[in-house]
């Protein structure tokens, strides 16, 4: 396992930020709340691929810290979704990066503030 720091500082408001490149299965993502100037309660994170622009975990009006492990669905060789029963629930499984960065975009995070985002990747070694 190997853990990357993003910062992202806004300006008006809005912020992007990058990791650097990984590879890897994303295990977790943490936002730890800064001390000092935190974003503004209510702020939006929308975390992505940055090269094929893939859903990795949007979160909408954050007030504290939090740690989430985000999945995405499956689907079968054939390209259909993968249930767990006929009309079930979703199989989800660990979203993969390969030497691709992590694009952090905030949105309502007030002027001037800061967060931290942690990046958790289990990259096979």
């Amino acid at each position: 396992m190997r853990k990357f720091e993003v910062t992202a500082v806004t300006g008006t408001a809005t912020a992007t930020a990058y990791s650097p490149y990984l590879s890897g299965y994303i295990e977790s993502i943490e936002y730890v709340k800064d001390g000092s100037i935190p974003y503004a309660d209510g702020v939006d994170f929308t975390i992505t691929s940055e090269a094929t622009g893939e859903s990795i975990l949007a979160l909408t009006d954050q007030n504290a810290s939090v740690v989430k492990r985000p999945r995405a669905a499956t689907h079968s060789v054939a390209g259909v979704a993968a249930v767990y029963a006929s009309g079930g629930t979703a199989v989800n499984d660990r979203i993969a990066l390969s030497r691709d960065r992590v694009k952090v975009a905030i949105a309502q995070g007030g002027n001037g503030k800061s967060g931290k985002f942690i990046i958790t990747v289990d990259d096979g070694r």
